[in-house]
């Protein structure tokens, strides 16, 4: 089976004390405390999200 791969495109802001990371291409965000935690945890969400 071939593996697909798919580009998706996020952005990061600081709302209050945290990072707010959301995914432009499909409406799902999420956060934390440092803009790489936010990162992590929408590649997280993105990950439960297709599968």
């Amino acid at each position: 089976m071939k593996s697909k791969s798919l580009q998706l495109n996020n952005i990061v802001w600081k709302e209050g004390k945290h990072y707010v990371a959301q995914c432009l291409n499909i409406d799902i965000s999420s956060f934390g405390n440092t803009r790489k935690k936010a990162l992590s945890n929408l590649e997280e969400a993105l990950e439960l999200y297709f599968n």
